[in-house]
C-alpha cells in the first residue's frame, strides 16, 4: 500500500518570501473521528494542521492538511505557479514511486470565503485507481493557505461530504 504521508504531502514555502507578522491561526473544523494534530511548521511565519482518517484497522486512508504561511507585505504571490509547481512535484514523487498520475488543469476554487486555485490528480498502479489528490491555494492580504487532500480512491469518492464541509468550515 502507498503511505500517505511520505509521498502525498509536498509543501513548499509557497514561493513567497516570509516575514514574520502575529496572526491568528486559521480555524478549521474536521470531521468527526479523524485524529487530528497540529504540526510544527517550518519557520514562525507558517502553521500546519493535519487530520488522518484511519480504518477499522488503524490504517491511514485519507489525509488532510491545511498550511498557513505569512507573505511579505507587498509580494505578489503567483497562485497558479505555486500550484503548478506543487503538481509537478507530486507527479515526480508518484512517479519515482512506480505510480503513475494524472492531474487535471488548475482552475477556480474557493477555500473557506476566499477566491483560489484548484488541482486534482489521479493515481494509478497498472491501471487501477488507487489514490486521488487535491490541491487548493488561496492568498488574502498577508496570508497564503494550502489545503491538500489526499486518500485511497475508494474513500476520497465516499469522503466528499466532510470534504465539503471542512472546506466551508474555514476561517482563514
Amino acid at each position: 500500500m502507498i503511505r500517505l504521508f511520505k509521498s502525498l504531502f509536498v509543501f513548499f514555502a509557497l514561493s513567497v518570501a516570509a516575514v514574520y507578522v502575529s496572526a491568528d491561526e486559521p480555524t478549521i473544523t474536521w470531521p468527526a473521528g479523524w485524529e487530528v494534530e497540529v504540526l510544527p511548521g517550518a519557520s514562525p511565519q507558517v502553521s500546519r494542521q493535519r487530520a488522518v482518517k484511519n480504518d477499522a484497522d488503524g490504517n491511514q486512508v485519507m489525509v488532510m492538511e491545511l498550511t498557513m504561511t505569512q507573505v511579505e507585505a507587498g509580494h505578489q504571490v503567483n497562485l497558479q505557479g505555486v500550484l503548478l509547481e506543487m503538481r509537478k512535484s507530486i507527479q515526480k514523487d508518484f512517479f519515482q514511486g512506480g505510480y503513475q498520475s494524472v492531474c487535471n488543469k488548475v482552475h477556480p476554487a474557493t477555500l473557506g470565503s476566499l477566491s483560489g486555485l484548484e488541482t486534482t490528480c489521479t493515481i494509478t498502479e497498472n491501471g487501477r485507481h488507487v489514490l486521488s489528490q487535491t490541491l487548493v491555494a488561496a492568498v488574502e492580504a498577508d496570508k497564503a493557505y494550502v489545503l491538500s487532500y489526499a486518500g485511497q480512491a475508494e474513500v476520497y469518492k465516499a469522503s466528499a461530504d466532510e470534504i465539503v464541509a471542512v472546506r466551508n468550515s474555514l476561517k482563514l
